[in-house]
């Protein structure tokens, strides 16, 4: 009898040492691949401290002991595809509305924000300050005084930055304000984004004009955006040419150069945008 309670007490013992099917683990790997066995040994090590053990169902305990069942984990959800704006605090001055700039990574001043000028001003002083070259290449500009029409040299600032966004390659020209204002912050800055002016709340939110490129917005952009630069660089060359006639009648030669250098240089700004439109797929309509 003793004897028979041996046998059986060795015999549960190598039982309880075999995998049975009251027990099941699920593990994921680094795919995110979901797997079930009853089996710890299967898991390797590095999955083991994650396992989770759990009842095998009906269908579980009568399919294969190892990997029972594999489904792929979900799909991320896709990305928004709506571009985040960014707010830049503004400051109300009497009618005016300012923002805080910084020219060229360490310049700091505060503009006039003013979405209707073609152009970003800035002051001698500043320019000096930037170390920005003025000399008989520069292109100058036309710009309307109390007076007269004079013209203001063209700069190129490597980086503006307002609040939080950065636009870099900037046209700015060189021109005191009235008032001894730092500057003003135009559209050769702001035509970069989608601007949304809340003088409320004192703060504009600037959303980025460049999305996901598709068959409608070619390069990532609008329709209206590629229209709107190329009206803006030929209603520029066109403006300077008639200048030029102008001043080819009762202008002097240093003056005449100048034109001459602006003409160029919104030539080779109109060809550059050319070459980008072309290569981002942009209609031929779009371009006139």
């Amino acid at each position: 009898m003793r004897a028979k309670c041996l046998i059986l007490f060795f015999y549960l013992l190598i039982l309880s040492a075999i995998p049975c099917n009251g027990q099941m683990y699920k593990w994921v790997d680094e795919k995110g691949t979901i797997h079930f066995t009853d089996d710890i040994s299967n898991i390797p090590e590095r999955y083991r401290p994650d396992a989770e053990t759990r009842k095998p169902s009906k269908e579980t305990r009568e399919s294969s002991p190892q990997v029972v069942k594999e489904r792929s984990a979900p799909s991320p959800l896709p990305k928004t595809t709506e571009l985040e704006g960014k707010e830049v605090s503004l400051y109300r001055r009497h009618e005016l509305l300012l923002t805080e700039v910084v020219l060229n990574y360490r310049v700091k001043r505060y503009f006039v924000v003013d979405s209707g000028a073609s152009f970003t001003l800035i002051n001698r002083e500043t320019a000096k300050e930037l170390g920005l070259t003025i000399d008989e290449n520069t292109p100058f500009l036309p710009v309307a005084t109390v007076s007269s029409i004079i013209l203001a040299p063209l700069v190129t600032l490597k980086s503006l930055r307002a609040g939080n966004v950065e636009a870099e390659n900037v046209d700015a020209l060189v021109y005191t304000m009235a008032s001894d204002k730092d500057g003003l912050l135009g559209n050769t800055f702001l035509n970069r984004f989608k601007v949304v002016l809340d003088s409320a709340n004192a703060k504009m939110t600037l959303f980025p004009m460049q999305g996901t490129p598709s068959p409608d917005r070619p390069g990532g952009y609008s329709q209206d955006y590629w229209v709107g630069q190329f009206r803006f660089y030929h209603r520029v060359i066109a403006e300077l040419r008639k200048l030029k006639k102008r001043y080819e009648t009762r202008g002097t030669t240093s003056e005449i150069n100048q034109i001459n250098n602006a003409i160029r240089y919104f030539e080779n700004q109109l060809s550059e945008f050319e070459r980008k439109a072309s290569y981002a797929g942009v209609p031929r309509n779009w371009r006139e």
